[in-house]
């Protein structure tokens, strides 16, 4: 097999006509990969991708061909799906107000030019759904854009499509979530075309790597939220001297341990499975 791509957490592999999607344990915050990895956590991502696409089925296609037709050394981490010519937009749902998102409304009062209502704070629960799409930058940081932004990028057809199913998505996941005691605060989702010009969701779904969880019966606006998921690792780097460029720093062997048990956390609560690994 040919490598194709490293990211910062997959790596892709060329196998025929096919793509192997290989989701390794590395952890990256502010586009910084950081040289100590979390174990189980590609697996944990794959894992809960898969459960996600199926649950999801009805909505959009997905790229996965097989989740057991692929090298035994990368069992339990990777995929086998179909090549896309992946669209240049994230597809961002927010139904809370946090991260980013909260720093342009503070500034501007809306987020990817969808107007907000005033007196919003940290983690407000916003009146509906969001559609607060961002660039897909190659180096750098993702920029938030306008729907008018994807529309003169991809065409009026595929940008309410995908629009819709992303806050489709979005909806499904945050009321399957809630039955659970999981708020889903955002998430960032990722679509390309198949070989026949068919509309995919690709990459990873509602997972803690693209998602904010929150467990419901602690979420309360105005302060930062107890997250089972990536947040806590950024957290944790705010606190350091560290001007967010590489090379990143270790993760001390307590935040590591921590970051594993809530993703795994969040993976039972939502699947109703036992991580066994």
């Amino acid at each position: 097999m040919e490598l194709l791509h490293s990211g910062k957490v997959r790596d892709v592999y060329a196998d025929g006509e096919d793509l192997i999607l290989v989701a390794s344990d590395r952890v990256s915050v502010y586009d910084v990969v950081l040289p100590t990895l979390v174990p189980d956590k590609g697996k944990i991502l794959t894992r809960l991708s898969l459960w996600w696409f199926e649950q999801l089925a009805d909505v959009i296609p997905n790229h996965v061909i097989s989740a057991t037709d692929v090298p035994a050394e990368w069992s339990g981490r990777a995929v086998r799906c179909r090549r896309l010519t992946m669209l240049p937009v994230e597809w961002i749902a927010r139904g809370y107000l946090a991260g980013l998102g909260l720093k342009q409304y503070e500034k501007d009062g809306a987020v990817s030019g969808v107007p907000l209502p005033p007196g919003l704070v940290e983690a407000s629960r916003l009146p509906e759904p969001v559609f607060t799409p961002t660039t897909k930058a190659t180096e750098g940081h993702d920029e938030f854009i306008t729907y008018d932004d994807v529309v003169a990028e991809i065409g009026a057809d595929t940008a309410a499509r995908l629009k819709e199913v992303t806050l489709e998505v979005y909806r499904r996941g945050a009321a399957l979530a809630a039955e659970r005691g999981i708020v889903i605060a955002d998430t960032k989702l990722e679509f390309g075309r198949a070989a026949d010009g068919t509309l995919v969701l690709g990459d990873e779904v509602l997972t803690p790597d693209s998602s904010r969880f929150w467990p419901a019966d602690e979420w309360a606006p105005g302060r930062p939220q107890h997250s089972l998921d990536k947040q806590f690792v950024r957290d944790w780097s705010a606190t350091l001297d560290w001007d967010r460029t590489p090379p990143g720093p270790e993760i001390p062997a307590e935040i590591v341990d921590a970051t594993r048990a809530r993703y795994i956390e969040v993976y039972e609560r939502l699947t109703g499975d036992r991580w066994d690994s």
